[in-house]
This record gives C-alpha cells, sequence and structure tokens, in this order.
C-alpha cells in the first residue's frame, strides 16, 4: 500500500519511490509531482503515467525493496521492486539536490513487461 502520510525516517529515494508508485499505478496524478522534478523526469512521467504500468488489477502495488546508490554527492541512483499480486516489476530513477538542498527526481524508467 502506498502511504498516504509521509513519514520523516525515508530516504529520499525510499520518499520518491513511494511518491513515483503513486503516480505510475494511477493513485496520484501526475501533477502531484511538479516541483519534484527537474530535467526530462516531468516529460517522463507524463509518457509513462496514462498506461498506469505499476497498476495490477484487485491489489494494492506495494514496494519490495528500494536500494539506493550514491556516485558523488548530491545525487542517488535509485531502483525499486514492485509487487502487485504474484507480478514484480522494476523501477529505476535518479535524484538530484538542487542548491536549495531539496532533492528532485531527474530521471525514471519501468522495466517493460514480458511477451509471450
Amino acid at each position: 500500500m502506498v502511504s498516504q502520510r509521509r513519514r520523516p525516517w525515508l530516504q529520499p529515494h525510499e520518499r520518491f519511490a513511494e511518491l513515483l508508485l503513486a503516480v505510475l499505478s494511477g493513485l496520484r496524478p501526475v501533477h502531484s509531482m511538479l516541483g519534484q522534478t527537474v530535467g526530462e523526469a516531468y516529460d517522463q512521467l507524463v509518457h509513462l503515467a496514462p498506461a498506469t504500468p505499476l497498476r495490477a488489477r484487485n491489489t494494492t502495488p506495494v514496494i519490495r525493496t528500494c536500494r539506493g546508490f550514491h556516485p558523488r554527492p548530491g545525487v542517488v541512483e535509485a531502483w525499486a521492486s514492485i509487487a502487485a499480486g504474484d507480478r514484480v516489476r522494476a523501477m529505476a530513477f535518479r535524484l538530484e539536490q538542487g542548491p536549495d538542498l531539496r532533492w528532485r527526481c531527474a530521471a525514471v524508467e519501468v522495466g517493460t513487461r514480458p511477451h509471450g
């Protein structure tokens, strides 16, 4: 279940994983990410969100695992595995810390569904 309350002890990549999951599962509108994205990230969400790639029938998707890597100060490369019923999907995203010290999403990708 996507948390509706902000939990202050979450790392930035964990908080953004929840926000992105809410948008990409159709629980929140894309425009809720305005001001929380930079560069191409908002356009990527606008393109991805209508297909609700992380939505599942009769179940609420949840974050199973979320990990982040700091390649340099002010940058987090992160990935999350999303479970919805018996399906697991992958989501990758990049966070960048601005001069105001706020974290913003700079890129997002969702693993494609296998054909078959």
